[in-house]
């Protein structure tokens, strides 16, 4: 009889060791592999940002998250053909960055550029990415040249769900047309890195089932990017809903094997809990909106002191959007994000027009900062470069009307006089009485050029959601 030797299966259980090691190895192989950095590039690894926001994410609320804290910022999202054409300015009063255009409409002598995009070269130096609103790759590479050089990466919006990013395919409508967006991607990282030295990375949403959004990011991955942020909702979802995680372990997983950065999104609430869901998840960084868009200083650790309370915050803010000449609209519109809702302040916001009046609404008048500057003459200045407030210039005359123009309504006006009415208009009729021609063209003639008058500073349809 002959007897069985365990030489087989020892050989069997050895070898299963080996593979497991070897798959431990990989394993660790493609966790270290990263994709190269450009020179000038910035790595979104072990970072949490400022998040990219329309309106709320402009030059001074980036400024006060770089102050407390924040590693990165993403500016609001601006579409391609908003900075294609736009003249690159140094703001003598400010120092500032600006790529400005002419409105649409424009009279002459009056009409003054509009500040599409506005930096900060020196708080802002290694730090601001630029995300692009972009569904065309030929107008993603064009405006892309146009301000590659003053940023430090360029991040393409795939995940915003609302109408003004979504128009024209542009947002969330690129997870429908993979193959565009993959297109504007590998069009970027083949124009923009090998020239600027800055890398490229993406901003997407969750799509309805795990296989489908990993089919997509594996796509993304083997473009080039650097860094690949996902929103972890869906399209649909809106911010009240509470954000999805199941499938970002998948997500971070697939950014891994191709060694690219993955950064998570949503309901995010400081950096402190940005830690610990990067520490749960394994993802290289944490992107934070609303709660930033509520009290930046949440980029404070609480080691550090936490939170700052909101009065103190809003003078740093205050004192950021005069340095840079924020437009008073834009501040008052942050602002109402920034101070608390039962504070009687909130209602001290609307009526203020310029600086000047807002530091003496909200009780800053008698304001002096640590350095020696006095709140109340920062906003005087600031409303003299801006000529707001009592700076504010005259309003231009009315166009002269052309002579034909006017005897035709001297002649109108006569006639019209001339006439006898031959009715009372019953009560409660005289919504119903038609006014007299003469009356009505005057009526319109003033509405036309107060029109033309609003104009004069009005936004442009394509770049509506990202002017200063």
């Amino acid at each position: 009889m002959t007897t069985a030797t365990p030489g087989p299966a020892i050989a069997t259980e050895e070898l299963s060791s080996v593979k497991n090691a070897a798959a431990a190895a990989m394993a660790t192989v493609a966790a270290k592999k990263t994709v190269p950095i450009p020179p000038r590039g910035v790595d979104y690894r072990g970072k949490v940002v400022l998040a990219p926001m329309v309106r709320s994410g402009e030059l001074p609320m980036r400024l006060l998250s770089l102050h407390y804290g924040a590693d990165l910022v993403w500016g609001p999202e601006t579409v391609d053909r908003s900075m294609i054409g736009t003249t690159r300015r140094i703001n003598p009063h400010t120092n500032m960055i600006e790529y400005t255009r002419m409105p649409t409409n424009v009279i002459p002598g009056v009409t003054k550029e509009s500040v599409i995009y506005r930096i900060d070269p020196a708080r802002e130096a290694g730090k601001l990415v630029f995300q692009i609103g972009t569904a065309d790759p030929d107008l993603a590479v064009q405006a892309a040249k146009v301000f590659a050089a003053d940023v430090y990466g360029i991040d393409v919006n795939a995940g915003c769900p609302k109408p003004f990013s979504t128009h024209g395919g542009m947002g969330a409508a690129l997870l429908r047309t993979p193959d565009k967006l993959v297109a504007i991607l590998e069009a970027l990282v083949r124009e923009i890195p090998p020239v600027f030295g800055i890398g490229i990375s993406v901003k997407i949403r969750l799509l309805e089932t795990a296989a489908e959004t990993e089919a997509l990011v594996r796509r993304l991955v083997a473009t080039g990017i650097t860094g690949l942020t996902v929103h972890c909702r869906t399209t649909p979802m809106r911010p009240r809903e509470a954000a999805i995680r199941g499938q970002l372990k998948m997500i971070r997983q697939v950014c891994h094997e191709a060694g690219v950065a993955c950064v998570m999104n949503g309901d995010v609430e400081s950096r402190d809990h940005a830690a610990v869901l990067m520490e749960e998840f394994g993802t290289d960084g944490a992107m934070i909106a609303t709660a930033a868009e509520r009290n930046p200083s949440c980029f404070r650790t609480a080691q550090d002191g936490g939170l700052v309370n909101w009065k103190e915050v809003v003078k740093l803010y205050l004192t950021f959007a005069m340095e840079v000449g924020n437009k008073v609209g834009n501040t008052k519109y942050s602002l109402g994000m920034l101070i608390d809702g039962k504070a009687p302040e909130m209602r001290q916001l609307s009526p203020p027009k310029c600086y000047t009046d807002l530091i003496k609404a909200l009780g800053y008048a008698d304001t002096v900062l640590e350095d020696g500057r006095s709140l109340l003459e920062m906003a005087r200045k600031t409303d003299q470069i801006l000529e707001v407030g009592e700076f504010t210039p005259p309003p231009p005359p009315k166009p002269p009307k052309n002579k034909k123009g006017n005897q035709q309504q001297s002649q109108n006006s006569n006639k019209a006089q001339g006439q006898k009415r031959k009715r009372t208009p019953s009560p409660g009729a005289d919504s119903k009485i038609a006014a007299p021609k003469s009356a009505q063209k005057e009526v319109v003639s003033g509405a036309i050029w107060q029109a033309e008058e609003d104009a004069a500073t009005a936004i442009p349809a394509a770049t509506a959601a990202t002017i200063v």
